[in-house]
């Protein structure tokens, strides 16, 4: 008996391999959705599946049926992460060349997701879309500098780099709406609502600096969010905010007060915007069309973190706390960043 089971793992795993050889021995034609469900189904191991992904060119679709059908099928929290993040790979890891000039206009995307692109010095390159994980304190939101010295938004933010929103979002029958997107774990309070009935929620991004570092004192910014499913463009708008490094594990990018179960209720009643706390900078924001616009600070940046966000234009906007907490419609929206750092020899 012991021997038969044992024959059987190991054709299953040979299969794999050879489904994963054969994947391998077609460099030419990306590998999809599907092609990731016949390497599960078969038996692959999923480091094995991940690095296939990893390695060799996709051609994946993240949208939110996509998702749920990839869910179903077998795939795992990892091998999901690991399309989404070739997905954005693949949109954004052009090198970065100036600006012809005399060249054709490049064609639209086709992509649904918000896009930022940046100038800085003549080189334009496309910013990868991040998503800001959303932890809960008792401090106040007196400042941005309170915030960052509050261990306990600093361990949820380290705490939740890892966890994805597979589990929280199956449970409310929703899945996450976004390619570049983790959710941060869930928080640390262990007073009911009845007895605290406001807390402070504080959006960060994990790590204590951006990769993209703009060597210009003076970048401008191309964004569009015209195509985003679920949301009126005309809603929002982008500005430029200064990020606060917290104990070298996260950047503070805001904070405001709500009732203890606010991102858990599903009706559209959350204010998040009328006495949000965050450091804006002065900036231009040029509306070119409907979720179209050009963006520039109104002065030259000091070195530090930053971040293109997009805002109401109307603070008192209303949301949905499970859509903030999922990141999906309006709530994708305002938990989207672009981080940069602008370096100490910055011109």
């Amino acid at each position: 008996m012991k021997s038969t089971v044992l024959i059987r793992s190991v054709l299953a795993v040979g299969m794999g391999f050879v489904t994963a050889l054969s994947f391998a021995q077609q460099p030419q034609r990306p590998l999809t959705n599907d092609d990731v469900i016949q390497m599960v189904k078969s038996g692959m191991p999923e480091s094995v599946v991940v690095s296939d992904i990893q390695s060799h060119p996709g051609k994946f679709q993240t949208s939110t049926a996509e998702l749920v059908r990839l869910h179903k099928a077998g795939v795992t929290e990892n091998e999901l992460n690991a399309m989404i993040a070739a997905s954005s790979r693949g949109s954004a890891g052009a090198p970065a060349n100036p600006p012809d000039q005399n060249a054709a206009p490049s064609p639209a995307s086709k992509s649904r997701m918000p896009r930022v692109t940046v100038n800085a010095g003549g080189a334009t390159q496309e910013l990868p879309l991040e998503k800001t994980q959303l932890a809960e304190t008792k401090t106040k939101p007196s400042s941005m500098a309170s915030l960052a010295s509050d261990s306990v938004v600093t361990q949820a933010m380290e705490a939740g780099v890892n966890t994805a929103t597979w589990d929280a979002a199956s449970h409310m029958n929703s899945v996450a709406g976004s390619s570049s997107m983790q959710e941060a774990g869930s928080v640390f309070s262990n007073i009911m609502a009845h007895r605290q009935p406001k807390v402070t929620y504080v959006w960060g991004v994990p790590g204590p600096a951006s990769s993209n570092v703009l060597k210009k004192a003076s970048p401008t910014f191309e964004v569009d969010f015209s195509r985003t499913l679920g949301v009126k463009p005309d809603d929002f708008a982008p500005a430029i905010v200064k990020l606060t490094p917290a104990q070298n594990t996260c950047r503070i990018v805001g904070a405001t007060q709500a009732k203890a179960d606010a991102r858990s209720t599903p009706a559209a009643d959350w204010q998040i915007y009328s006495h949000f706390l965050e450091e804006r900078v002065p900036a231009q924001a040029q509306k070119e069309a409907s979720g179209k616009y050009k963006l520039s600070p109104a002065s030259e940046l000091s070195p530090g973190e930053y971040g293109v966000v997009l805002r109401p234009v109307s603070k008192e906007k209303m949301f949905s706390g499970g859509d903030v907490a999922r990141a999906q419609g309006d709530g994708l929206m305002f938990d989207a960043i672009w981080t940069f750092q602008i370096s100490e020899d910055a011109e």
